[in-house]
């Protein structure tokens, strides 16, 4: 096996804990499994605790996020030990882009008032409507726990513009969910062609696939870093 090391970088609204069934798999599969926690407060402050995470590893590292973590990931990704890169139903912008303009591309699937701001400037999901927008393939149980453990995040990072992406100049796999409810699977197509993925695998998945179908996100991570 090339790669050992595996950092994985959650989305909005969750942590590092919705990788909770695809970092067994890959320890089962002997690699170094770490899943950052992002203060969700502004894409630069993500970046730069991704960053520190990336520091602290020995050896060549594959990034995987999901989500608004893929916006993380295009940024950190530029450290020198980062040989790839995977998105799992994850934004991928170019320079200048920011998470609402790409959410416009093909019509914004968040529906009006499903968005709770705080008095803090954070957006928090509507709890009873976590489930069916979010995660509406995953059990009942575990839709609730992940709807009232959320994590919210900062209105501003939809905002906050992204620099030179490092899927540009490292290779990238993508993966699609054709029943995403968060981020619309058009657009999720679009980016993966875009940054020329070396695969792209599209699974009948809702927005927290990594949850859902852990052992398909396991599989396309191990085929990354099998190839580098």
């Amino acid at each position: 096996m090339a790669i050992k090391n595996v950092i994985l970088v959650h989305g909005a609204w969750g942590d590092g804990s919705h990788w909770r069934g695809v970092i067994p798999l890959l320890a089962a599969r002997d690699y170094t499994v770490t899943a950052v926690q992002n203060p969700l407060t502004s894409l630069d402050d993500d970046v730069h605790r991704t960053r520190t995470l990336l520091d602290a590893q020995d050896g060549p590292v594959l990034l995987v996020g999901h989500s608004y973590g893929g916006a993380v990931i295009s940024g950190a990704g530029h450290a020198p030990n980062v040989v790839g890169l995977v998105y799992v139903a994850a934004f991928a912008p170019d320079a200048g882009e920011n998470l609402g303009g790409l959410l416009a591309r093909d019509g914004d699937p968040i529906p009006e008032g499903f968005l709770k701001p705080d008095a803090d400037g954070f957006l928090w999901i509507d709890f009873d409507a976590f489930h069916d927008a979010f995660a509406q393939d995953l059990d009942p149980t575990d839709a609730l726990v992940m709807a009232r453990t959320q994590k919210p995040i900062a209105a501003r990072c939809f905002q906050d513009r992204a620099g030179a992406p490092a899927w540009r100049d490292k290779p990238a796999w993508y993966q699609v969910s054709s029943q995403d409810r968060m981020i619309p699977p058009a657009t999720e197509a679009w980016m993966a062609e875009r940054m020329n993925a070396r695969a792209t695998v599209t699974l009948d998945a809702g927005h927290a696939s990594l949850a859902s179908h852990p052992q398909e996100v396991t599989a396309l991570i191990d085929q990354a870093a099998k190839a580098l």
